[in-house]
């Protein structure tokens, strides 16, 4: 015995021409692929410029040292 496929071949083929027509880049067709392609990445190289400038500011000004 065979199990049943998760969703029905003709959905399945109607996905597959919805993702085959659409004229982004590979990684950006689902729906939240934008969010983890992007922003994600964005938003870790923002924080840490921030921490970067932060700590050169605290640095060149003398703040939190131990003494």
């Amino acid at each position: 015995m065979s199990e049943a496929p998760f969703r029905p071949r003709e959905k399945l083929v109607e996905h597959q021409k919805i993702f085959q027509n659409i004229h982004k880049h590979t990684y950006l067709k689902g729906r939240y692929d934008r969010i983890t392609s992007v922003g994600i990445p964005i938003a870790l190289a923002a924080s840490s410029l921030f921490l970067i400038g932060r700590g050169i500011y605290n640095m060149s000004h003398g703040i939190g040292m131990k003494e």
